[in-house]
């Protein structure tokens, strides 16, 4: 029953967010295209849990989280058909990130094979599965929200300023976050790597720049729908928001470090790299 009422309470504030949030956005079926989105990425979400939950799977739970991305954005554009040239780079620009980092994962966890330890208990457990999908459902919907909302605007405005910065920051975040993935991918194919952790390239300058990316990127985009952003809408600011607290507070950082610690934590050159390396925001390493 505590695994229902979360999503329950998880699904309501989904919902109401989206009424919220998207009162500016243009109307498709009756309803705001933004509030469709919510609608959109629970169903997506909830549809394939039913034969997740049934084969006691999560194969394809990264999976159908990038499915999640490009199906409200795919709706979005549509709705608000034809797009302004800021709604065309912020669609193009979710796209290119999500087919990126789903087909990363993709790749990732297959090696792996198949599974994901995240889910080992829960799988079995059907209520506390579909918690873990209707928060995918959620993930999608409030780290995509300026997103979504830029693309749904009915006032539109002229590209400017906050359209070139917040293109630029999204660049250095979806650079950074690329370009960490590959060196780590690399790193941990090297048979002479194995069992060490990394500390070369942008792992140099940070213990997490992949993370670093991928706040920097959700930033950017917030920072290109900010002058279409009214009364409400301006809700979607917790899109970054939520997307550092999430990396650092809750399944990111934590997480990461602890397993960190528990296999390098008493080797003095892991120790020395904690010292000298910030955990997220990169600067120059020491020598």
């Amino acid at each position: 029953m505590k695994s229902i009422l979360v999503v329950i309470v998880v699904t309501i504030f989904a919902f109401g967010f989206a009424a919220l949030a998207g009162t500016g956005s243009v109307e498709a079926f009756g309803y705001s295209a933004f509030f469709l989105c919510a609608v959109l990425a629970m169903a997506v979400n909830w549809l394939v849990f039913i034969p997740s939950a049934a084969a006691k799977s999560d194969k394809f739970y990264d999976t159908i989280g990038a499915v999640t991305y490009l199906s409200v954005t795919a709706f979005a554009a549509w709705a608000a058909w034809p797009l302004d040239w800021r709604g065309i780079v912020i669609a193009v620009m979710v796209a290119i990130w999500c087919i990126r980092l789903g087909s990363f994962l993709y790749i990732r966890i297959h090696a792996m094979g198949g599974t994901d330890s995240r889910f080992e208990k829960i799988k079995v457990n059907p209520a506390r599965f579909l918690v873990a999908w209707t928060l995918q459902g959620l993930w999608v919907l409030l780290t995509a929200s300026a997103a979504l909302v830029a693309i749904t605007a009915t006032d539109r405005a002229p590209i400017g300023v906050f359209f070139w910065l917040g293109a630029a920051v999204w660049l250095l975040g979806i650079t950074f976050e690329a370009v960490a993935d590959a060196q780590k991918s690399a790193f941990k194919k090297d048979p002479a790597n194995k069992g060490k952790f990394i500390n070369v390239g942008l792992w140099k300058w940070s213990r997490h720049p992949n993370y670093f990316g991928e706040i920097t990127l959700w930033t950017g985009i917030l920072i290109m729908a900010l002058p279409v952003l009214s009364g409400w809408s301006w809700l979607v600011v917790i899109s970054p928001i939520f997307v550092t607290l999430l990396l650092t507070k809750v399944s990111g950082i934590n997480l990461q470090e602890k397993q960190a610690k528990e296999r390098w934590g008493d080797d003095p050159a892991y120790q020395e790299y904690r010292k000298n390396t910030p955990a997220l925001i990169p600067s120059p390493p020491k020598e």
